[in-house]
Parts: C-alpha cells; sequence; structure tokens
C-alpha cells in the first residue's frame, strides 16, 4: 500500500479497532486506493482472534474491522473534502450510526482479511459506504455503513 495510512495521521485516536494510541488494539491501517472513493485496509488475525471454532475469525472482530475502517475512511473524505491534511486541527471525527453487516462465509485464521471501503454519498454531516471483506481472496463479509460526523470536542 503506497498511500499513507489514515490512522498514522489522525490525532489521539484511542479506538480498539484503529487506535495507534491503543497498544492493546487490532491497529488497522486505512489507504487510499481511489482518493476520496475508495479505501482499503489488511488484517492478519492472531490466534487470539478465533470464533468457537479455532479455524474461523471471530465475527465481533470482522464487525471491528469493518465499522473502524469505514469510520476513518469517512474521516479521511471529509478532510479531503475540506482541502485540510489528517492531521491538522480541529480534529475531524465521526461515529457510527449504523452497521448493518452480512456474513458470507467464515474468514480462516492464518489468511489477510482485507477490507475494501467504497464512499457510496455524503449527504450533509452523513457519510455512506459499503464494505467488501475478503479472506483468502474470497468474500466473507459485506456491509452497509452510516458515519456521522460529530463535534470536534464530541464525548459520550
Amino acid at each position: 500500500m503506497t498511500s499513507p495510512a489514515f490512522q498514522d495521521s489522525f490525532a489521539h485516536i484511542h479506538c480498539f479497532g484503529c487506535g495507534r494510541d491503543n497498544p492493546g488494539g487490532l491497529g488497522i491501517k486505512s489507504h487510499w486506493l481511489q482518493e476520496g472513493a475508495s479505501s482499503i485496509c489488511g488484517f492478519e488475525p492472531a490466534a487470539h482472534h478465533c470464533a468457537g471454532p479455532i479455524s474461523c475469525v471471530n465475527g465481533g472482530i470482522i464487525a471491528t474491522v469493518i465499522d473502524c475502517h469505514a469510520i476513518c475512511t469517512a474521516m479521511a473524505t471529509a478532510y479531503l473534502e475540506e482541502g485540510r491534511s489528517l492531521d491538522s486541527l480541529p480534529p475531524i471525527q465521526f461515529a457510527t450510526a449504523s452497521l448493518q453487516v452480512r456474513y458470507l462465509r467464515p474468514a480462516r485464521m492464518g489468511q489477510l482479511l482485507l477490507a475494501r471501503a467504497d464512499v457510496v454519498a455524503v449527504e450533509g454531516k452523513k457519510t455512506l459506504l459499503k464494505v467488501e471483506v475478503t479472506s483468502g481472496g474470497e468474500p466473507c463479509a459485506t456491509a452497509e455503513v452510516v458515519a456521522v460526523r460529530v463535534p470536534a470536542d464530541w464525548q459520550p
């Protein structure tokens, strides 16, 4: 992946899935495939990311990869639309309004998961994205995500 990871530029990201400031997290990294339109991230599941059958990746881990990759893509899109660098202040933040995942087949342990997010539409504060996750080159999950921009000082 040739473009810098979004997460390496965002300030103060503590998220379990994508936060560089969370040493116990998944540490996913998202990159543009086509600036402003589609992005990709790869994730190599570790043994402790297994489901009941130890040969399969836990569905919650897959959903987290989808969620974080989509939200980071929405954030990067907003920075791009405003002509700002990803590390500029105030930070642009999004939260998940909707995450609909459809699991197609098991994702196998020991195989790279690739998540591709496509920006479908930007409507005011909402960004709509479609995500496909592959495992071993085969689709294992698809999702629709609605990301909503929140104030820079937002704290739930």
